[in-house]
């Protein structure tokens, strides 16, 4: 139905800023809300921001809030994670998915295959 492709990750000093984008394919990006989740070596894919298929609410973790923005583009089919402030504690795999609002990972049926996103101090 759609598929999702993260790109913009690297490797970036502790306080800088990365902007993680999330082409989607097709005419139907639009249907959907879309989240980003992010997964540290060892550790469970945790939420990081949500927004509905307007891109008027937006949801993020507090772990994030104030340095992250979430935002999308209908016209280029693609979403968006500006991230600020960046912290060390921000390393790890960023993934796009398409599907609820909802911060957990059930309400997402479509995920794209990550991002790295490594933060040195």
């Amino acid at each position: 139905q759609v598929q999702l492709v993260e790109s913009g990750g690297g490797l970036v000093q502790a306080g800088g800023s990365l902007r993680l984008s999330c082409a989607a394919s097709g005419r139907t990006f639009v249907v959907y809300a879309m989240g980003w989740f992010r997964q540290a070596p060892g550790k469970e894919r945790d939420f990081v921001s949500s927004v509905d298929r307007s891109g008027s609410l937006t949801n993020y973790a507090d772990s994030v809030k104030g340095r992250f923005t979430i935002s999308r583009d209908a016209a280029k089919n693609t979403a968006y994670l500006q991230m600020h402030s960046l912290k060390p504690e921000d390393t790890a795999v960023y993934y796009c998915a398409a599907g609820g609002l909802a911060p957990n990972a059930s309400a997402y049926p479509y995920w794209g295959r990550g991002t790295q996103v490594t933060v040195s101090s």
